[in-house]
């Protein structure tokens, strides 16, 4: 699936292999080199003769499930579009770093994917990206994708740089055998609900939440409703642009309740020990009751065999204070087009075939996503699945998470702050400071 870890390398690191791309452009070329995992991606198409013809895509769904929806999309695309597409899928920790020096560079790929929010808000500051204005324009893109996507995902300042490709929804996923074995048929729709059902289970020998967050970016969704569902997606707002602080009682009040809950032992051991797919294997197993997590956890659990409905179902994150709006989470990936491509109209050729339904489809079947386009037909998609798209319709606002929400600056050592109040809830305070001090230094004017 495309959203795995959001952990991101030194910035340092970054700057270097900017100073040695604007060295060499050569070593920027989106090409690599022949040894390359990309160059030797069985995916990748061979170069058309004419450069006219010639599409670059460099992206980052490159684990099991984006190879096998890219087995269906270049195929599709190149007929549809008429381009040959190079294409170069990479792993995400090494995509952050590689486009950003691409970009700097100044020999960047036509096409690549990026992560809707904060981090494309980052690309359009540093005037990396086209306008898609004309394209959504003469493609109709707003009569397929809805509204709320666009103006959320795709525009920056009034303009269009990012189409949204797919995005997933996070929610608790339960086993719903044993949640039946301590005695709970309805899932709770309240905080006080979810405390009573987490108190059943743990009485039952039963890990109420599983959390793998090896990665980092897995703690986030619990913050992130949290706040959402106290202070507000507002006020939340204000804190991922820096005009509130970590320190405010509203955040800390939110890490009391969180503390709370590793305190009365509602969480297996160590999570920072495992990764997300660890977590998600502790509930199909039966040792403990729901994850927080992506819509993506159904594709790995279908590729375990897990069946929906009776192996996993979901529920969405229970209410909190009454009458906050209610806000959908989760990352959106879109497509941008990059200022310097070499061949901008194939480009905007190939996003369209992007932008249809069939490739959409494709994505969201093998990548266990919802589509932007609204014609794309998931009929095929389990009821849970209909269920989270359901959720998101219903929703009185779509957010993104905490890494894609907040600038790169602040998002990396936020994350790390997170790995540490996880290892040890008792540095809350610590946490909330060390926290505040990166943003004093990321948003500082």
């Amino acid at each position: 699936m495309q959203y795995k870890s959001t952990h991101h390398r030194r910035v340092l690191s970054v700057a270097a292999a900017v100073v040695a791309c604007l060295t060499s452009l050569a070593a920027c070329s989106t090409g690599g080199n022949p040894g390359s995992p990309a160059a030797n991606n069985a995916g990748n198409s061979s170069a058309a003769a004419g450069g006219g013809s010639d599409v670059s895509m460099m992206h980052y769904f490159s684990d099991a499930f984006g190879a096998s929806a890219f087995k269906t999309i270049i195929p599709l695309c190149n007929q549809q579009s008429g381009k040959s597409i190079q294409n170069s899928p990479i792993g995400q920790e090494a995509f952050k770093d590689s486009i950003l020096v691409q970009l700097a560079g100044g020999n960047p790929p036509d096409l690549f994917s990026y992560w809707a929010g904060a981090k494309t808000q980052s690309l359009v500051d540093g005037k990396r990206l086209a306008s898609l204005d004309d394209f959504y324009t003469q493609n109709k893109i707003s009569d397929v994708i809805p509204e709320s996507l666009i103006k959320g995902a795709a525009q920056y300042g009034g303009t269009n740089y990012l189409l949204p490709f797919d995005y997933h929804y996070v929610a608790f996923f339960y086993n719903p055998s044993v949640m039946s074995k301590a005695g709970i048929t309805t899932m709770p729709t309240t905080w006080d609900e979810l405390l009573a059902d987490a108190a059943k289970l743990k009485a039952a020998g039963i890990t109420p939440f599983a959390l793998g967050s090896k990665d980092q970016w897995e703690a986030q969704f619990w913050m992130d409703y949290m706040l959402l569902r106290t202070a507000g997606p507002d006020y939340r707002q204000k804190l991922m642009n820096g005009q509130a602080k970590y320190t405010d009682p509203e955040v800390k009040t939110v890490f009391t309740m969180w503390k709370d809950l590793f305190d009365k032992g509602y969480f297996n051991d160590n999570p920072n020990s495992i990764p997300y797919a660890d977590a998600a294997d502790l509930v199909a197993n039966g040792k403990a009751a729901m994850t927080l997590m992506g819509t993506w956890v159904t594709g790995y659990w279908d590729g375990n065999k897990i069946p929906a409905g009776t192996g996993y179902n979901m529920f969405p994150f229970p209410t909190m204070t009454p009458g906050v709006p209610r806000a959908a989470l989760g990352p959106v990936d879109g497509w941008a087009m990059s200022a310097a491509a070499h061949n901008q109209p194939g480009a905007q050729e190939v996003l369209k075939c992007l932008a249809g339904p069939d490739a959409q489809k494709a994505m969201a079947l093998a990548e266990g996503a919802l589509a932007p386009n609204k014609n794309a037909d998931l009929s095929s998609q389990n009821a849970v699945m209909h269920a989270a798209a359901a959720e998101v319709q219903k929703a009185d606002a779509f957010v993104f998470n905490y890494d894609l929400a907040t600038p790169p600056e602040m998002s990396a050592p936020g994350l790390t702050a997170l790995a540490q109040f996880v290892n040890d809830p008792s540095t809350m305070d610590q946490v909330l400071q060390q926290m505040q001090t990166a943003a004093d230094e990321a948003f500082k004017k």
